[in-house]
């Protein structure tokens, strides 16, 4: 192999422990500087290498797992959405529900409304309505879970 495949496959492989460690610990307090400090980079170099590597930035990746999380959190219906935004790991009410909406399209307490009028859907069809969308902003008007 060539230096410059081995240099790639070792940064990626470093992205990769990034990534997993947003997965499990979504729900810590967790910002670039902590990241890019336990994989020995810069802020910045990381936020570099993490979208070239997953065409996001490491924080919009969390805010992506934190709002699946979330979703799950509400479609439950026992929690609050207050209780929701800080068992997810975010500090900010009015920041999660701004991205909640970005991200599903409606705000969370309608998506809680909705999600508890459709008992009884099937995982698999579930699975397809219900992840949020990355990369780009869910239409505004007429959001459906269903």
């Amino acid at each position: 192999m060539k230096p410059v495949d081995e240099d790639r496959l070792r940064e990626l492989a470093t992205m990769r422990r990034v990534r997993d460690r947003i997965d499990r610990e979504y729900a810590n307090p967790l910002d670039v500087e902590a990241l890019a400090k336990g994989v020995h980079m810069s802020a910045g170099h990381l936020s570099r290498k993490f979208r070239e590597a997953y065409g996001e930035s490491p924080y919009s990746y969390l805010m992506t797992r934190r709002i699946e999380r979330a979703m799950a959190l509400l479609r439950r219906g026992d929690l609050s959405v207050t209780d929701v935004c800080f068992e997810v790991g975010c500090s900010s009410l009015g920041t999660f529900s701004t991205r909640f909406t970005e991200l599903v399209g409606v705000s969370p307490s309608v998506y809680r409304e909705r999600a508890a009028n459709v008992d009884g859907i099937p995982t698999f069809q579930a699975k397809q309505v219900i992840r949020p969308i990355r990369n780009q902003e869910a239409p505004r008007t007429d959001a459906h879970i269903l």
